[in-house]
């Protein structure tokens, strides 16, 4: 469970970082460049004891399955709520088919 908060907060920091930028268009690019890599950074703070901590619960593999995982549901949010871009119904069904992937990662072969 420490570790899939720590990701959650993670992919906070880095959706912020890699999308916040793009409602300040007017700005300079290597402003917005670091102040991304500014954001960025605490991201590692999570991302990097998440992996340390949930490896051996998880193989790689099924950690960065959960991290896409969250990274699309955060994602989702963030786009919603502040980007203002609506969420189609493509993209939803899209999200939904890689959401399937989990199943064959986390199943016992």
């Amino acid at each position: 469970m420490r570790t899939v908060i720590l990701l959650c907060i993670s992919n906070l920091f880095m959706t912020a970082a890699w999308y916040g930028h793009l409602r300040f268009k007017h700005l300079p690019l290597f402003l917005v460049i670091a102040v991304s890599w500014l954001i960025a950074l605490p991201e590692y703070c999570f991302q990097v004891p998440a992996n340390r901590w949930g490896h051996g619960q998880f193989t790689a593999a099924q950690l960065k399955t959960i991290q896409e995982v969250i990274t699309l549901i955060v994602f989702c949010a963030f786009s919603v709520l502040y980007l203002k871009e609506p969420l189609k119904w493509n993209y939803l069904v899209g999200f939904c088919m890689l959401a399937g992937a989990v199943f064959f990662v986390f199943k016992k072969w």
